[in-house]
């Protein structure tokens, strides 16, 4: 089993409560090691991210405390691997099931929520790219990230 570390639980220190219960349920669930990389955010640090690329817009949720990010291990390292985030994902949409909370996945923007989504993460990651691609329009996909929806 899984533990967060002290920089992981002061990630998310500031975030919406039942968040809070579905990432720590989440790692209790997977088989995966991950860690908070950020929860709450300033505005400041979003136009940071903003201007750098890393983020497309000014309305993240990890303003309000209703975002996350999550970044997989394996042993010491970091990898980013989506294969690894399949599996995160999968963990996230059982512990959303399970607490009634709605989430959504930034690697499968239009599967809303993840948790009423019938079927696994890699095939809803799989549905966004070839919607996207139909439309003629590039992915952004966003592995780590994951966000209550009202």
């Amino acid at each position: 089993m899984f533990r967060f570390s002290k920089r992981s639980l002061r990630n998310l220190e500031g975030v919406d409560e039942s968040l809070v219960r579905v990432v720590k349920r989440a790692l209790e669930l997977t088989s995966v090691d991950f860690g908070v990389t950020e929860g709450l955010r300033t505005v400041e640090r979003q136009k940071e991210l903003v201007a750098k690329g890393a983020s497309q817009t000014m309305k993240s949720k990890h303003i309000t405390g209703n975002a996350v990010d999550l970044v997989a291990y394996v042993g010491p390292r970091i990898s980013w691997e989506m294969d690894l985030y399949f599996k995160i994902a999968d963990a996230m949409q059982t512990a959303a099931e399970e607490f009634d909370v709605k989430i959504r996945w930034g690697a499968a923007w239009t599967v809303i929520p993840i948790n009423d989504y019938d079927g696994d993460m890699e095939s809803a990651h799989l549905e966004y790219v070839d919607l996207r691609r139909s439309q003629g329009r590039r992915p952004f996909i966003d592995g780590p990230h994951f966000e209550k929806i009202s």
